[in-house]
């Protein structure tokens, strides 16, 4: 995990750039003709006829007479900015930094997990890198070919080269492009005794002199990561080529490996130790604010200020469906109110006077006693006046 980490970066981006450079090198120069879409004679009618001034094809007719012309929104029109065989198609790539490129590549093939990420199927190879005896190289049948890389672990992998063969999406299948495979090991040899040709017809697998190494072979697309199998005699002679970090390389004159950015790649290592944590300072958590919700609305703040609020609100969703004991349960009640109404309105119907004659006879007593009073009074009234008549 940690090489992982060391491999991304400018690593990465050295690799990319690289690829995308030198694969524009293969590209032919191509341009339209100068006359595409300026080969009529159109004129533009002016003003005066509430039509557009563009130039306008000749003749009489419904068809192409009128029709606009040289404009690059007209149907059959010149396009803007046309491709030209004097643009920039080639891209000029410095060597030390093919070099590097390649290094890098190199280095990628003998990490499992980079290997893997590209697809390649190295569940059954023993190691990485793969390293083979030298007698790979005096193999010069493709049957004796095959049997040998199944040996070593790639027969998954052969398969899965086989069985991806499709046919190409777009144009290029009628441009002598039509299909489509994925690839598969890469073998680098030091010595062609017959290797190349027992090996050119096998599906995805290609060969590679180890003194002509190629990125685009190397790191197809641009990312790192190629199934490789070296020969003995080739893997000792990458030291001689590239070079060790301890020396430069004897074969490459003023070349030397890229040095790794960090000494230790373990990052989190680096960052948890005492030496740094000691002089961090600690971790400055946001103040925490309280949302104001209405329960009334939110039915997760209802459930926590009453449980039981979600049950109540089944139940009265169940008393509204017919066939449930809720619905029987609540017309039960129903109809127990509407027996005590109708009890209750035929005791006290409209014109009895018995509730009055109950209210009236607790004031009897009283209403005996002002009669009384007010007739006492009365006398009184009555004997001063005849006193005062004698």
């Amino acid at each position: 995990m940690y090489l992982l980490a060391s491999l991304k970066g400018w690593l990465f981006s050295i690799t990319s750039h690289v690829h995308r450079d030198m694969a524009k090198n293969k590209r032919q120069a191509y341009a339209i003709s100068a006359k595409a879409g300026y080969d009529t004679a159109a004129e533009s009618w002016c003003t005066g006829r509430a039509v557009a001034r563009i130039p306008r094809a000749p003749g009489g007719g419904t068809h192409r007479a009128g029709q606009a012309a040289f404009g690059n929104q007209a149907r059959g029109g010149g396009m803007f900015n046309p491709t030209r065989i004097w643009r920039r198609w080639h891209r000029r790539v410095n060597v030390t930094k093919k070099r590097h490129a390649v290094a890098v590549a190199l280095a990628a093939s003998s990490l499992p997990p980079l290997v893997m990420a590209r697809g390649h199927k190295i569940g059954q190879v023993a190691e990485l890198p793969l390293v083979v005896t030298d007698g790979l190289q005096s193999v010069s049948k493709t049957k004796e070919a095959i049997e040998s890389l199944k040996k070593l672990g790639c027969g998954e992998e052969l398969q899965k080269a086989m069985d991806s063969k499709k046919i190409r999406a777009g144009k290029g299948k009628a441009r002598n492009r039509r299909y489509v495979r994925r690839l598969g090991p890469l073998v680098i040899y030091n010595e062609d005794n017959g290797i190349v040709r027992a090996m050119r017809n096998i599906p995805g697998v290609e060969t590679a002199h180890v003194d002509r190494l190629n990125l685009l072979r190397l790191a197809p697309g641009g990312s790192f990561g190629r199934f490789l199998i070296f020969t003995e005699s080739a893997f000792k002679r990458l030291s001689a080529i590239y070079g060790t970090l301890k020396g430069g390389a004897p074969m490459k004159k003023g070349y030397t490996l890229p040095r790794a950015a960090m000494a230790n790649a373990d990052l989190a290592r680096i960052i948890n130790s005492e030496e740094v944590q000691s002089v961090l300072r600690p971790k400055i958590e946001p103040p925490t604010f309280s949302k104001k919700r209405n329960a009334l609305k939110n039915k997760d703040v209802m459930e926590e200020l009453n449980p039981g609020s979600t049950e109540r609100k089944a139940k009265a969703g169940k008393s509204c469906e017919k066939g449930t004991a809720e619905y029987d349960e609540v017309q039960k009640q129903k109809k127990a109110r509407i027996e005590e109404s109708k009890k209750y309105n035929k005791e006290h119907k409209k014109g009895d006077d018995t509730f009055y004659k109950t209210l009236m006879k607790a004031f009897e007593a009283r209403a005996a006693a002002d009669a009384e009073k007010k007739a006492a009074e009365k006398r009184e009234a009555e004997g001063e006046d005849g006193e005062d008549e004698e």
